[in-house]
């Protein structure tokens, strides 16, 4: 079975670990985290913390933006859970707006008739790494005076306009989960573009209190001062995260190659749709997805290649659609794409070191499957 995802591994990471271990420093930001740390900031000049999930830097963000009840969140309801979630712990009504078909992203277009008196945050979500249209987000956030949170759980390495995802909002979001381009098992990051707003962010992270000036001798103890909670992960996982930084380009230069390969080989394949990359976009690589004719075909495609030994994976159910969402949530406007793309999209397996000849073989097999249709 070729296997949806494997998780990177790039061979030093059992070293790191047990260094770590060895220098009993297991605890959160111990010297691998720190590392990890002037990574990011030397490779994309962010002002970055680990966290323990992405979803726990979203909820960082919520809280650093001082969202509240009645206060309303504009995002996409194609997306992962977490992204709704972080805001509505907070008490925010979500807003849900239609995407974009090329891209499955937010529709840049039609998020300024969702703003009312109650809007004060957009969350545009980086879908398959691949940048929303970010300055005509801006443009209206600026305008409107509303927060940008990034998610860019996806966006490790990504760019819009020769900027990293996840540094161009107020806040970005980041996750290094297990099925992520690089991972520390569970974990993410939080930028915070404001130095007041990171330094809140140390606060926040520990646990309310100010803890990490009273280790840097800026302080001669530490006290309760904000709110927050536990977000730091371990040195562990850290440690397993500095390993691939380390190779960040050579994973990256690996999973382009191949999404090309499976680009090159289906591109003349007129019944399946292809993703779309904008001129004005980098991206990382981090899916390479079909798009079928309807629900009916997906399924039956999807069944088709797991008969064959090939693990591909359809992705989110809409948010507004769920039981939650219709709780919490509203669907501003009309569900034109949200719903129908979304039961098109066929994901396939794509992750570090996955074989060319096991991109042809898959590619073989959708050819395969339409020429019996």
């Amino acid at each position: 079975m070729i296997k949806f995802n494997i998780s990177p591994f790039v061979g030093k990471e059992k070293e790191y670990i047990s260094t770590a271990i060895d220098n009993h420093a297991i605890c959160g930001d111990c010297a691998f985290t720190k590392r990890c740390h002037e990574w990011f900031k030397e490779h994309m000049d962010a002002n970055l913390l680990l966290t323990t999930s992405g979803s726990s830097a979203l909820d960082m963000a919520a809280i650093l933006a001082n969202i509240k009840p009645g206060d309303e969140v504009i995002m996409p309801s194609y997306t992962f859970v977490s992204t709704a979630n972080s805001f509505a712990l907070r008490g925010a009504t979500i807003v849900f707006v239609d995407i974009r078909p090329d891209t499955m992203n937010i529709n840049e277009e039609l998020i300024e008739d969702a703003i009312t008196e109650k809007t004060v945050a957009i969350v545009p979500v980086h879908y398959a790494g691949i940048s929303c249209e970010m300055d005509k987000i801006m443009e209206i956030a600026k305008r409107h005076n509303l927060i940008v949170i990034e998610d860019a759980a996806q966006g490790v390495m990504s760019e819009y306009k020769g900027k990293p995802l996840g540094t161009i909002g107020d806040f970005g979001c980041y996750s290094f989960h297990a099925t992520k381009n690089y991972s520390m098992g569970e974990g993410g990051a939080i930028i915070a573009k404001d130095k007041n707003d990171f330094a809140r962010a140390e606060i926040v992270r520990e646990k309310g209190t100010d803890r990490s000036q009273f280790f840097r001798g800026q302080i001669d103890k530490y006290q309760w001062v904000d709110v927050g909670s536990s977000f730091l992960p371990s040195d562990i996982n850290a440690a397993y995260l500095y390993a691939q930084l380390e190779k960040a380009d050579e994973i990256n230069e690996n999973r382009l190659h191949s999404w090309e390969l499976y680009y090159s080989n289906l591109k003349d394949l007129s019944d399946i749709e292809l993703p779309f990359i904008p001129r004005e976009c980098k991206h990382n690589a981090h899916m390479f997805y079909i798009k079928a004719r309807d629900l009916e075909e997906r399924t039956k495609l999807i069944d088709f290649l797991r008969a064959n030994e090939i693990d591909p994976a359809f992705h989110f159910v809409p948010l507004h659609s769920s039981k939650a969402g219709k709780k919490i949530g509203r669907f501003h406007g009309e569900d034109k794409y949200t719903t129908k793309e979304s039961e098109r999209l066929v994901r396939l397996p794509m992750y570090y070191g996955l074989k060319e000849e096991e991109i042809i073989y898959i590619c073989n097999k959708i050819k395969e499957f339409y020429r019996g249709l």
